[in-house]
């Protein structure tokens, strides 16, 4: 498993970050599961195959930066059908950070990962990315090694974390770790022009009660 070494920054005072992320890989490699076991806790995904994703959909929550700033992640589940693949290239470009996903029983999805990091990162201002191979507790119908994997992620410039919705094994990582290389790519955190891929959001602080006895001023407009 690889580890994200760039130095943490502080978020700004003046409010925290959100960063837009797209999971990406084959169909049937346990995507959804993935994004519903972070988003919305262990304890909502069954063992019942979920429906395959249609387009795209979305999910979110807020993680913690080292040392003391945060980020909401905005989270895209994309479909991993051909079929669909013209949906999904139009949120490659706007993602500041990818997860690619494989399944560590299926072979082929790990040969197609390539293929996904390529176009994931075409554009002018490629993502952070990490490699996930999933569905690790699946000892005996294993088809890809630990070290073939991390070998592969280390040559794509990717941290590698095995994972599995069963359990709730590395997931919290998988997610922490690519948030954490978000945060450390290019040296620091801008905004990306042209995109949200990285946004800063403002703390709201709400408007402090009048003093005891005193009514609140109404608008005078």
């Amino acid at each position: 498993m690889g580890t994200v070494t760039n130095p943490p920054q502080d978020a700004p005072p003046e409010g925290h970050f959100q960063f837009r992320v797209i999971v990406l890989g084959d169909a049937a490699v346990g995507k959804s599961s993935l994004l519903r076991c972070f988003a919305e806790g262990g304890d909502s995904v069954g063992t019942a195959t979920p429906c395959p994703t249609i387009g795209v959909e979305f999910y979110s929550r807020t993680v913690p930066l080292p040392p003391a700033g945060r980020a909401k992640l905005q989270l895209w589940d994309t479909a991993g059908q051909e079929r669909f693949r013209s949906i999904t290239r139009s949120f490659y470009r706007s993602a500041a950070g990818v997860l690619l996903v494989f399944d560590l029983t299926n072979r082929t999805s790990f040969e197609h990962v390539p293929e996904w990091h390529r176009e994931a990162t075409a554009g002018d201002r490629p993502p952070a990315c990490v490699l996930v191979g999933h569905k690790c507790d699946l000892v005996a119908q294993r088809a890809v090694t630990a070290e073939e994997a991390g070998e592969l992620a280390a040559t794509l410039g990717m941290a590698f974390v095995e994972t599995s919705v069963r359990g709730n094994l590395n997931v919290e990582l998988a997610f922490q770790t690519l948030a954490e290389g978000i945060q450390g790519a290019a040296g620091g955190l801008v905004p990306h022009q042209g995109s949200g891929g990285i946004r800063v959001i403002p703390n709201h602080s709400p408007r402090p009660p009048p003093p005891r006895g005193e009514p609140w001023e109404r608008c005078r407009c």
